[in-house]
């Protein structure tokens, strides 16, 4: 049983991105932490992977990912674009609650036939890390994006 458990928090900790220095610390323990704010300029990678090969590598499917996030009147928007082969740009609203010092995303968006049809993902903007994990009726894959300003 004990075990279970502490596989449970475990999976919790990386699935929201808490380390496990920052578990010892206990809350308040970290000190003052910045405001946060993910509007700005980011840019990373876009990356396909099957789940059912765990050992593989993840194919990069866009080298160079470009977004801008911003919000307006209450509702985060980003613009991603970039080159996978041909030019693409996106502009999708970002459904997000902040949750300590980040905010969570959750989002349904269909960007065409041509562009794989709809997808649905999930994410979790800081200050300087955007990371999602997106799937598709062809695909699953991951971002990762870091900021530039």
């Amino acid at each position: 049983m004990k075990k279970r458990i502490v596989l449970l928090v475990m999976c919790i900790g990386l699935a929201t991105g808490i380390s496990a220095q920052d578990r010892g610390r206990g809350r308040g323990a970290r000190g003052p932490q910045e405001p946060l704010n993910i509007n700005g300029n980011w840019t990373g990678t876009w990356s396909s992977y099957n789940p059912n090969q765990t050992t593989a590598a993840p194919n990069v499917v866009c080298a160079k990912l470009d977004a801008k996030v911003a919000k307006v009147n209450d509702v985060w928007e980003a613009t991603f674009e970039g080159d996978c082969g041909r030019p693409y740009k996106y502009t999708i609203k970002m459904e997000g609650r902040e949750a300590g010092n980040a905010v969570l995303f959750k989002g349904t968006v269909d960007l065409g036939a041509a562009d794989g049809g709809v997808y649905d993902w999930i994410g979790r903007a800081t200050n300087n890390e955007f990371i999602g994990f997106y799937t598709n009726a062809f695909s699953t894959g991951v971002f990762s994006l870091k900021k530039t300003n």
